[in-house]
């Protein structure tokens, strides 16, 4: 669907440079991380909803 290659990066990447700063670059990294492994981890565990009928059977 999208063929994102190393230009295109590159130019996505010197954009954000130029709107954030970067001085704000690495807080802006630290927090996409973040989010981004948070809905790794929402996606693989089970909802507590199914936990809790599953050990009341």
């Amino acid at each position: 669907m999208f063929d994102i290659g190393f230009p295109e990066l590159l130019l996505v990447m010197v954009i954000a440079l130029l709107v954030f700063g970067p001085s704000k670059l690495p807080s802006i990294g630290k927090s996409l991380g973040e989010a981004i492994r948070g809905f790794k981890k929402a996606m693989t565990e089970e909802p507590a909803v199914e936990k809790k009928i599953e050990s009341s059977k």
